[in-house]
Order: C-alpha cells, then sequence, then structure tokens
C-alpha cells in the first residue's frame, strides 16, 4: 500500500470526528471515534470470518443472515472460535449503515448493539478480553448535542465509506495515528496514554536486540504502564521470528485501559495473546502467577508520581531487596523495581524517567547504590526537552538488566540532537539511529557517549548525571586581537565619514524660527567639535 493512500486513510478518519468537534474537546471526542472504528473493525471481522467460514459468494450481511437463520450454533461456533466475540446480524455496523439510509436509525439501537458485543463473551475465555470494551461511549451524554441520533448519524455515515480492506497493519498505523493526534489536540491530558513513537522506537531496538529471531526471539512483552498499548507493538514490530508473542500490561485508567485492548487488537493481536489489567500497578503485584517474568520490559510511567509507600512494603519481593522504598511522592524507582522484578534473567527492560533519578539522594540514592553495585543499569540516554505531549521538562530512557557481560554503564547524551518543532520537538530517523548504533557499539564518542567504569561511578558517590560523564562543552573560539583592531579601526573610519556627510548636509540648514535656528547651530557646532578632535 502506498504511502498516499496510507495518508488518505489517516486524513478521512480523522475527518470522521467532524460531527463531535464542536461540543466536546479532544480528550473525550475520541473515546466516540476510536470506539465506533473499533465496532466498524469487529463487524468487518464477523463477515469476513462468515465468509470464510461458508466459503459462499454474495452480499455478506445477506449470508450471514442466512446462516444465522438456518444454523445458528454452528455459525456461532465459527465466530467464537475466530475472534472469541458475537455480534448478531443485526447489530452489525453496516446493518445501523442500513437504518440510516432508511431513516429508521435511533441511538439506542447502537446502544444496544454494542452492549450486546460485551454480552456476547459472558461465559466465554474472551470475556475478560473484551468485558466493558465500550464503557466509555457515553450514548446519554448531553455533549452529543440537542439531535443524539443524528450526531451518531452523522459519525457513522462518514466511518461507512471508508476502505478498512487494506490489512490489518495498514488500519492499525491509522489507528495508531489517530491516537497521536489525539494526543497533541489533548496536550497534557494526553500523558496517561500516550508514548511519541520515537522514543518507543529507541526502546524497542535496544531490547530486541539479539532477539529478534531463532531460539533467543522474545516471545513475552510486558509494559506495566501500558497507556495505549504502542510500546508493546512497537517491540513486537521488531521480531523478525516466527514465534507467537503473549502481550502483558496494566493500565490505572480504564479509558486508556480499554483503548490498548482495542488498539492491539486493531494491529491483529489475537485476544488470546492479550494478558491485561486495569491495575494500580504499585499495588498488588501482578502478574503473581506464571510466567512473572517477561524476555522484554518496557515503560513510560508517569513522572514522580505519589504511590503508597508503607513499610509494609519493604517486605515485598520487588522492593526488599534494594534497602529503600521510593518517596512517597516520587515513584520513579518503585516502578522501575516492579518492571525489573518481572524481567528475566535474560531479558533487556527500557524505562523512561525524569533525570532527577540520577541524582537525587536519601532513599533513591540508596536503591540507585544498590542498583550500580548489581550491575543492573546498563545505560542512560539524555534525551532532547519538550519531545513529549504531557511534558516540556527533559527525559531520559534507562536500560537494565540483571546479567550484564560487562561491568560499565554507557551514557549517551543526545539532548542536543532533534528537529525543532512548531509544538515539540522531534528526533529524527537518523537521531535514533545513531543512539540505537551508538548502544550497540558502546565506544566512547566526543560530546556524545561515555562509557564509565563502576570505580568510576563510584568516585562520582554513585551519582549518575550525564554531564558529570560526557563533556559537551563548547570552547570558544580564540580571539584575533590583531583583526579586531583592525575590525574596530575601519569601523571608527566610517563612522568619522559619516558624521563629515551628515555634518555638510547639516550646514546647509536654514530656520526663520530663532531658537530652531539657535538649537541647530549648538548641533552643528557639538558635531564639528567631534570631527575636528579625531582629526
Amino acid at each position: 500500500m502506498s504511502e498516499d493512500t496510507s495518508k488518505t486513510l489517516e486524513q478521512a478518519l480523522w475527518n470522521s470526528a467532524n460531527a463531535l468537534r464542536g461540543t466536546m474537546d479532544a480528550s473525550e471526542y475520541k473515546n466516540y471515534l476510536l470506539g465506533l472504528i473499533f465496532y466498524r473493525f469487529l463487524s468487518d471481522m464477523t463477515l469476513k470470518t462468515v465468509m470464510e467460514a461458508t466459503g459462499e459468494d454474495g452480499d455478506p450481511i445477506e449470508v450471514y443472515k442466512k446462516y444465522w437463520d438456518e444454523q445458528q450454533e454452528d455459525i456461532k461456533s465459527e465466530l467464537y472460535g475466530a475472534n472469541g466475540y458475537i455480534i448478531e446480524p443485526n447489530d452489525l455496523f453496516d446493518s445501523m449503515v442500513v437504518r440510516i439510509q432508511h431513516h429508521q436509525f435511533q441511538i439506542s439501537d447502537l446502544k444496544q448493539a454494542l452492549f450486546n458485543v460485551e454480552q456476547s463473551v459472558k461465559g466465554h475465555s474472551s470475556e475478560e478480553d473484551f468485558e466493558g470494551l465500550f464503557s466509555d461511549i457515553d450514548l446519554d451524554s448531553n455533549k452529543l448535542g440537542k439531535n443524539p441520533s443524528q450526531t451518531m448519524n452523522d459519525v457513522i455515515t462518514s466511518l461507512k465509506d471508508i476502505n478498512f480492506d487494506n490489512g490489518r497493519d495498514v488500519l492499525g498505523d491509522a489507528y495508531e495515528y489517530l491516537i497521536s493526534e489525539f494526543a497533541l489536540s489533548a496536550g497534557k491530558k494526553a500523558g496517561e496514554f500516550y508514548t511519541p513513537r520515537s522514543v518507543s522506537e529507541i526502546i524497542a531496538r535496544i531490547v530486541s536486540i539479539g532477539h529478534k529471531e531463532g531460539d533467543t526471539q522474545i516471545r513475552s512483552v510486558y509494559d506495566p504502564a501500558m497507556g495505549s498499548g504502542s510500546l508493546l507493538l512497537t517491540i513486537a514490530d521488531q521480531v523478525t521470528g516466527d514465534q507467537p508473542i503473549s502481550y502483558h500490561g496494566q493500565e490505572l485508567n480504564n479509558t486508556t485501559f480499554n483503548l490498548a485492548r482495542m488498539n492491539l487488537m486493531l494491529h491483529g493481536v489475537s485476544y488470546e495473546d492479550i494478558y491485561a489489567r486495569n491495575g494500580d500497578t504499585l499495588d498488588v503485584d501482578w502478574p503473581s502467577d506464571e510466567p512473572y517474568q517477561f524476555d522484554a520490559v518496557a515503560m513510560n510511567p508517569p513522572y514522580s508520581a505519589h504511590w503508597d509507600n508503607n513499610a509494609g512494603r519493604l517486605s515485598d519481593p520487588r522492593f526488599r531487596d534494594y534497602g529503600k522504598l521510593a518517596p512517597k511522592t516520587k515513584a520513579d524507582y518503585a516502578f522501575l523495581l516492579h518492571g525489573l522484578y518481572h524481567l528475566k534473567p535474560t531479558g533487556t527492560m527500557g524505562i523512561v524517567l525524569p533525570h532527577g533519578v540520577l541524582f537525587r539522594g536519601a532513599a533513591e540514592g540508596t536503591i540507585r547504590k544498590e542498583l550500580i553495585n548489581k550491575n543492573q543499569i546498563d545505560a542512560v540516554i539524555g534525551l532532547p526537552a519538550n519531545i513529549f505531549y504531557s511534558t516540556s521538562i527533559p527525559t531520559l530512557i534507562m536500560i537494565l538488566k540483571k546479567n550484564k557481560t560487562n561491568d560499565d554503564i554507557l551514557f549517551i547524551d543526545a539532548s542536543n540532537e532533534f528537529e525543532k518543532g512548531k509544538n515539540q520537538n522531534k528526533l529524527t530517523e537518523e537521531n535514533i539511529d545513531k543512539i540505537v548504533q551508538t548502544y550497540a557499539d558502546r565506544k566512547n564518542v566526543d560530546k556524545y557517549a561515555h562509557v564509565a567504569t563502576i570505580d568510576e561511578i563510584k568516585e562520582n558517590e554513585y551519582n549518575l548525571n550525564i554531564p558529570r560523564y560526557v563533556d559537551t562543552f563548547e570552547p570558544e573560539p580564540e580571539i584575533d586581537l590583531g583583526e579586531v583592531t583592525k575590525e574596530i579601526r575601519e569601523n571608527n573610519k566610517k563612522i568619522m565619514e559619516n558624521k563629515n556627510e551628515l555634518l555638510s548636509m547639516m550646514k546647509e540648514l536654514t530656520s526663520s524660527d530663532e531658537k530652531t535656528q539657535n538649537d541647530l547651530n549648538d548641533f552643528i557646532s557639538m558635531l564639528n567639535d567631534e570631527v575636528n578632535n579625531h582629526g
């Protein structure tokens, strides 16, 4: 599929929200648009499964109705086996379109259809994966305007003509585009659900080094603060082997949790490979059953969040080996230690953090010292400021491993290499490639990267602040006094030439007003003195 066609799909999907934009902001109408796109996707997958199972030609809806009436149990079995859910013929997205065309559509039809989808999974293995998926589409909201049915009519109509038949990857990428556009529109409200693609790509490419195929291929990924799920998908994109991948994630915000599950399925991830939990990552540990460790762990947790660090947590296996608990008002190291606990001994972890974790003292200093002494920090990568939608502060990526073969830490200062944008700065592909290649090479690069020994770090009292290890200072160029003197003389000469020219012009001026003429004479006298004195 061409890039132009992909852009057309993205723009068409984005324009579908026009009917909603006048009554609510992006953080609200995203739930309607993304939810309805997913509803249409599920409907299309239902019809595709029916046509493949029956081998029939003709209009898919009519074929489905026929088998629903004549062989309902058989067709249900096919649908549950392939998709994990049921959408009855009258509840299909296309059936809503037919109602609209016949001026028979009511918003209650859509409300019942979405309810029926969730009811269809009750008692089935897919129940947890679909439960509450459409709960954020509030069809009773007064923000839908005076005629809610007409508002939904307009959105459904705008979606019906968009071609979804270009494959799951294309639709998934378009969905990801929408998520990023909503993040841009929502600004700081988007921080909880979106990590810029460039940052996700750096983490994904690094944690997958040496684990893309064969016996060492990544088969499980975990994001304890998964947002929209894009970081999990970006890691999976790096895997070239044919072993199935299981996707594990936690998300505290229920709306974002629903978005993540939709995003994963739209990218072709089977519900059977999704293990997601809506809950507080730092409270009760999850997952506690096998498997509880993963080939790759990646996350962009909320920065310096508050958490319950009661003393009893010192016995929690996630935190007990690091001497102290993260401060109540700064949960950064709590997230880090949770992720590290769930990392396999052979795996790699990447986490986005604020710079304060590198040098703050007290409890955080103790935890950092333990991580260094256990040789679990592999690299610290400083990113440019203002590349996230939710904050303008500079951030970093920390890479961790449990069984490193080297006893040093790589520091990369990529904070000055970016493309300046109108609202956010952007990491280009060239910037990303340089970071990943520098990590892979693990060598000193002047003013960019430094491999620090543990002894060197101990000499710095376990302070990991990047400027201590990567010197980016650019010396001022040497000043040539001879050139400066010559330039001053030339400038003075030009100034005097201009003053002489001005004096000649002023001498030609006269005024009939006595006061003005006196002022003019005084000015000429002053200027004449300056010219004569210089001469």
